[in-house]
């Protein structure tokens, strides 16, 4: 019989609920009681939305206190023993240390999650994890949803994807190697579900969208032999990107059926109907569980009833993926148009697409006859609206010239000019940009923004803030400023509120990691830069100094990945119309005598495909998007760029032509580890890894960064190497960013000592400087 579900929902609240009770419970002001309480009403909530919207299934277990990898590795009893917790009584505040680190141990490393920008905590495994079992969140949620009368779909993270995303902490150990230890793990949760009366539960094994080594496509064959032992009906989820190419592996496993994401590859479809066994389901995901449009309910109904006519009752309707990626409730919008708001669909409207479609395949197009007239109504406003076009937009991408994507000179004669006149000692420090916004600066910016703060108040409050970023930085000693960005909400939001061709929300908040939300901006139309966006605070910053100060923008292809992208225009063509309102930017700040620009790229590597016989197509436009915003400057100005949270030793050669002076990339997670590649590479331009981690409130001893800064120099050679912390320090509060950032500064200078004494450098004392004239910024030093 056709089902309609979703493979996930939400987690964090329409308001953002959750964020606001974590945090809470992290400082103290709420308990253990409080914190749950609001988990089990959000649950409860989210729970109720399926069933009224007309699924079958609620999905459950895909709740998660931070993350579902921690969540998949606590129900496990795969903690890491240098926390020394107890994994079947674990704690919900030492499950926090896990995440966030303790004064004893720094946190999990974190990675992105294919190609999203959510974050999970990479399981750390060696040879002597046991997977013993842990606490049982996992299954008090799933009795909690049947206790409130759901038909309930557990939703679990498979084996093979479980120990594929993990991370070997035993050099040499292949973590498939430890599939005979986790499998019965495995099985024992299937069979406590069974035991519970749970008839289908969902095995995501999203993997299966990458390409696989032999011997990981081997291991699903007995894998699922094993798990279909215990009682019950798997959906294998499939998602992201086609497994057409598994077709025939994923037709002959024991499950009970497969899913499919059909919005990010619907020819792959064919490859399964012309040969589906007929007792298989095959759950078909139409509906974009990671984008906000609306759907086409005609043209998913149409696809629907094709399929339909090969597997009759066996066909499922659902979302493609998890509605973790969407925004959750488009019925909090109320400061956006009709038309606009017709355009789109957030999670709680993307149940009531996946049940309509259902019920058209089951009943017939007339059943649904009103949503489809509606649906042709909003796909054609969309197609024809004037303020989708600018054609000088189209028209200055289409004249790009290969020199637009190049700098005057190659990197050696750039970095001899730049030296001339920054005059850095070795191992020079700098930040990524962002300093701690506290709730003062948040509300001065939330009150203008409402119309309550003049606007000579809020740039008073705003140069208030950058002079005390500005004076903090000189007394700690720092030799590359930055302004701190106050003004910032959030570095891809600030960008689109000032660049024509997106629209804001005000509560299209989604999960990055833990309790960080960010609300991305709705890229809809053609981008251009009505006016500068930067330049005055940069500016103002520099009149304060005589060290150079780095002026602060967010790249092209980051832009794009951290919107919610319009889905009528290649992506590579969109990139390029915010590189040149990028370009511009940067153009403008080095004629205001801003010499030291970064443009951040962190989702440079999360926008690769993720099989990697497409990936030099991407790279190709990525690469020349970043190289078109950076190349409009001369030889003399430094050009900076960031990237963390990746996987990067895959694709240097790619980070190398983007030819940026220096990037700053995260590292002190995974302990250097990701710095060996670029070493192996030989790299050819600066590089500053970062030496300790922003998303833990722990601050390192100088012992421990100075370990992180010898084993830097041991790969890039000391003349080329950077010091700063690993990403923007705007989440953290005052007293800890400066204890972290006196710390840094006293490990580089024992580490400039130290190179000195070894005769590797000449270590240069004289403070950085950098001369501008009154023309330049307009102030008087």
């Amino acid at each position: 019989m056709t089902k309609a579900h979703v493979l996930g929902f939400p987690r964090i609240g329409a308001q953002r609920e959750l964020k606001f009770a974590q945090e809470k419970f992290w400082r103290g002001e709420i308990d253990e009681a409080a914190l749950t309480k609001t988990g089990a009403d959000l649950r409860r909530t989210h729970w109720a939305w399926q069933r009224e919207a007309g699924l079958d299934f609620v999905a459950a277990g895909d709740f998660a206190w931070y993350d579902q990898m921690l969540n998949t590795a606590v129900l496990l009893g795969a903690i890491p023993p240098r926390f020394g917790f107890d994994a079947q009584k674990l704690t919900l505040k030492q499950y926090f240390e896990l995440a966030r680190g303790n004064t004893a141990q720094p946190a999990l490393e974190m990675t992105k999650w294919f190609d999203t920008n959510y974050h999970y905590l990479v399981p750390e495994l060696d040879a002597e994890t046991r997977f013993d079992g842990g606490v049982d969140w996992f299954f008090y949620e799933v009795d909690e949803a049947r206790s409130q009368g759901h038909n309930t779909k557990p939703v679990l993270i498979g084996p093979l994807t479980f120990l594929y995303l993990a991370k070997s902490k035993t050099p040499g150990l292949d973590t498939l190697s430890l599939l005979p230890r986790v499998l019965p793990a495995y099985r024992r949760v299937l069979e406590k579900l069974a035991a519970r009366g749970v008839e289908w539960v969902q095995i995501d094994e999203p993997i299966l969208a990458l390409e696989l080594a032999q011997p990981w496509l081997n291991a699903f064959a007995p894998v699922y032999r094993e798990l279909s032992q215990a009682g019950l009906k798997l959906l294998l989820a499939t998602y992201f990107e086609s497994v057409a190419d598994h077709s025939t592996l994923l037709s002959t496993l024991p499950v009970a059926g497969v899913h499919l994401d059909l919005v990010r590859a619907p020819a792959q479809l064919d490859a399964f109907t012309a040969q589906w066994p007929a007792d298989k389901v095959l759950s078909l995901g139409v509906v974009d569980g990671r984008n906000i449009w609306a759907n086409d309910l005609r043209g998913s109904l149409d696809a629907l009833q094709a399929a339909q006519a090969r597997l009759g009752d066996k066909l499922w309707v659902a979302s493609s993926s998890s509605l973790l990626h969407s925004p959750v409730d488009l019925q909090n919008e109320t400061e956006l148009d009709h038309e606009f708001v017709s355009w789109l669909a957030f999670a709680r409207q993307k149940l009531t697409e996946v049940a309509t479609l259902k019920r058209g395949l089951v009943a017939g197009a007339q059943s649904i006859s009103q949503a489809l007239t509606a649906s042709d109504a909003v796909q054609a406003s969309r197609r024809s609206s004037s303020r989708i076009h600018q054609q000088a937009v189209k028209a200055r991408v289409n004249g790009l010239q290969v020199s637009d994507a190049q700098r005057d000179s190659a990197y050696p004669v750039r970095q001899q000019k730049q030296q001339a006149w920054l005059n850095l000692p070795p191992l020079p420090t700098t930040t990524i940009g962002s300093f701690p916004q506290t709730a003062e600066i948040r509300a001065a910016r939330a009150a203008f923004k409402r119309g309550n703060l003049p606007e000579q108040d809020y740039r008073a409050a705003m140069q208030a803030e950058i002079r005390l970023v500005v004076g903090k930085q000189e007394k700690l000693g720092i030799d590359v400023l930055v302004h701190g960005e106050p003004e910032r909400n959030d570095m891809v939001e600030y960008f689109g509120e000032q660049l024509s061709g997106f629209a804001f929300t005000r509560n299209g908040w989604v999960q990055s990691y833990g309790s960080r939300c960010v609300k991305p901006p709705i890229l809809f139309g053609d981008v251009s830069r009505p006016t500068p966006m930067t330049v005055e605070w940069s500016q103002y910053a520099q009149s304060l100094t005589t060290k150079p100060m780095k002026g602060m923008l967010t790249g092209p292809v980051t832009i794009l990945q951290w919107s919610f992208v319009r889905n009528d225009l290649p992506r590579s063509d969109i990139t390029l119309q915010i590189a040149l309102a990028i370009r511009d930017e940067v153009v403008d700040l080095e004629q205001a005598g801003i010499r030291v620009i970064q443009i951040d790229e962190p989702a440079f590597r999360e926008g690769l495909p993720l099989k990697k016989s497409d990936w030099q197509t991407y790279l190709a436009w990525a690469g020349q998007a970043f190289r078109v915003s950076a190349s409009g400057v001369e030889d003399e100005t430094q050009i900076h760029t960031h990237m963390c949270y990746s996987e990067f030793n895959d694709i240097l050669p790619a980070i190398a032509a983007l030819d940026a002076d220096v990037i700053t990339i995260e590292t002190s997670r995974s302990d250097m580890e990701l710095l060996a590649g670029f070493g192996e590479f030989a790299y050819p331009n600066e590089i500053g890894p970062g030496v300790y981690d922003i998303h833990s409130p722990r601050v390192p001893p100088v012992d421990e960064m100075l370990r992180l800064i010898r084993k830097a120099a041991e790969v890039v050679p000391a003349e080329r190497l950077w010091v700063n912390p690993d990403c923007g320090l705007k989440t953290r509060g005052w007293p800890e960013t400066e204890a972290a950032l006196n710390t840094m500064l006293e490990a580089t200078r024992r580490a400039r000592l130290e190179l000195a004494k070894n005769g590797v450098l000449a270590v240069d004392h004289s403070p950085a400087k950098v001369e501008i004239s009154h023309g330049e910024c307009g102030c008087a030093h």
